[in-house]
């Protein structure tokens, strides 16, 4: 079935089904990754927003770092689910079905995409709640959209990269955090230039913080320079790199 691009096709789609079936069950994961990233919204807008000067209302410079926190939560999920297929043996039965490892880690990437996509949209509307007010055109908006789906796509198969290298779904989650923990020393909650001077160079040189730099211009229709090219270059890096690493340990993980 595999053999064919329709039948990798085909077998994509359907994996990626199984995937958001399999989320349905499994509500309390789903409803945490997309519940935690409001809740932390909410703590920063009204707890500490009022002792941050951002130049701008802080639920409007909050947000675009907000979304990005939303993406790591939930391609988090990938590594979890594509660790239990493994210790569960999942994968050698669609193996014997010849389905092919590209379309089993791609399934679990779609599926994530899918996911992402809607808690995004429920983040988007606790935000638009609290006074998020964009001015973004049509096309600021696309492109706003394009780059995280770009970003989620990237850490979604890095996640199912992690999800073959652990032995565990425990451990795949202990991974995961680093990924997750990336958006708190960028540009997301608090300006650069307020963190500590040796904290200054990872902050500026990481991938998330060219991400949120130009989400949040594109939504405030603000000049965001060549911060999109510098963001789509690091979702390229990671998308590549975790596609090669992918294939090589799922290669070596079934032999």
């Amino acid at each position: 079935m595999s053999d064919t691009p329709t039948g990798a096709l085909t077998a994509t789609t359907t994996l990626a089904g199984r995937g958001i079936r399999l989320s349905r069950r499994n509500l309390d994961a789903v409803i945490t990754s997309m519940m935690l990233p409001i809740m932390l919204m909410l703590v920063f807008v009204y707890f500490f927003g009022g002792a941050i000067d951002t130049g701008t209302r802080y639920v409007t410079y909050v947000v675009p770092g907000v979304l990005v926190l939303c993406a790591g939560f939930g391609a988090a999920g990938t590594a979890l689910s594509v660790s239990e297929d493994m210790r569960l043996g999942v994968v050698d039965r669609f193996r014997t079905l010849d389905v092919g490892g590209t379309s089993f880690l791609a399934g679990h990437v779609a599926a994530s995409v899918t996911r992402n996509a809607l808690s995004t949209t429920l983040v988007l509307g606790a935000a638009f709640a609290i006074g998020f007010r964009p001015a973004a055109s049509a096309g600021g908006w696309l492109a706003a959209i394009g780059l995280l789906l770009a970003y989620i796509t990237a850490v979604s198969w890095l996640s199912a990269a992690i999800g073959l290298l652990t032995r565990t779904p425990e451990a795949a989650g202990a991974v995961t955090f680093a990924m997750m923990f990336l958006p708190y020393p960028s540009s997301a909650f608090v300006p650069i230039d307020t963190m500590p001077g040796w904290l200054h160079g990872f902050a500026e040189h990481q991938p998330v913080t060219p991400l949120i730099e130009s989400m949040r211009g594109l939504l405030l229709d603000q000049p965001v320079g060549n911060s999109p090219w510098i963001a789509l270059g690091w979702c390229a890096g990671l998308l590549a790199l975790a596609v090669t690493a992918s294939g090589f340990l799922f290669r070596l993980r079934t032999r």
